[in-house]
């Protein structure tokens, strides 16, 4: 895809966000580009590719948004940071010519994400690309409950480090004191930072998403811990 990009626009600037979301995991994706797109300046062009789905009949997307450009698969992957920014147009890319050929089936990253991405770098409106649409797949991450004086969520993401990002923000904490229960593993209080405890020890923090996160200092909470999406996390008054 780089290769494509610098030789199609040799003069942009391209950034790798991450190449580190697990196989087939849309939602992680969305995640972390709704988190990273806020530190891009406005008019960056944002490609995202995973895409389960590649060679079906899902579509292949460019969002025009007010702080930039989205492009990648209509998967639910681009819906977060899209509709956080703005979105203003959703045009399908269905005119070949801006495309590889031949065109794989198994790799539309570098066939026609890549391509695309470097003919609106270099001027290309995205209304050349294709017909406008009404929409795109939206993409739902899991809304935490209450249950009396209990709020209930889930594990949505486990990063690189096997730490565990809940869906809690702490906008959502009781106004009680409370624990925090990942699983069957009761972690105690909420900390500010990794070191509050000693190596080997869960801790419960807000990590840089904003959101209530499982790690062990030193380690790995999905490993230690046996948890991973999915699995319940729950904020109990103590």
């Amino acid at each position: 895809m780089k290769g494509v990009i610098a030789t199609r626009a040799p003069e942009v600037q391209v950034v790798d966000v991450t190449h580190g979301i697990p196989p087939q995991a849309v939602l992680v994706g969305a995640l972390v580009l709704q988190q990273a797109v806020p530190y891009f300046p406005a008019g960056t062009i944002h490609v995202a590719v995973v895409d389960p789905g590649v060679g079906s009949a899902r579509r292949a997307l460019c969002v025009e948004a007010a702080t930039g450009y989205f492009v990648g698969p209509d998967n639910g992957l681009l819906s977060l940071a899209a509709e956080d920014a703005g979105i203003r147009r959703i045009v399908a890319l269905d005119d070949e010519r801006f495309f590889l050929h031949p065109r794989s089936a198994t790799f539309h990253g570098r066939d026609v994400f890549a391509p695309v991405a470097a003919a609106l770098a270099t001027g290309t409106p995205p209304a050349a690309f294709g017909i406008e649409c009404a929409e795109l797949l939206h993409l739902s991450v899991p809304t935490p409950v209450a249950d009396g004086a209990t709020v209930r969520g889930e594990i949505v993401y486990v990063d690189h480090f096997g730490n565990l990002a809940s869906n809690v923000s702490p906008s959502l904490f009781p106004r009680a004191p409370f624990v925090v229960t990942v699983g069957d593993v009761r972690i105690g209080a909420v900390s500010e930072t990794y070191a509050t405890v000693a190596p080997g020890t869960p801790v419960a923090i807000i990590n840089s998403f904003g959101l209530l996160e499982i790690a062990v200092r030193d380690g790995r909470a999905c490993d230690v811990l046996a948890c991973g999406p999915g699995t319940v996390v729950a904020l109990t008054p103590s």
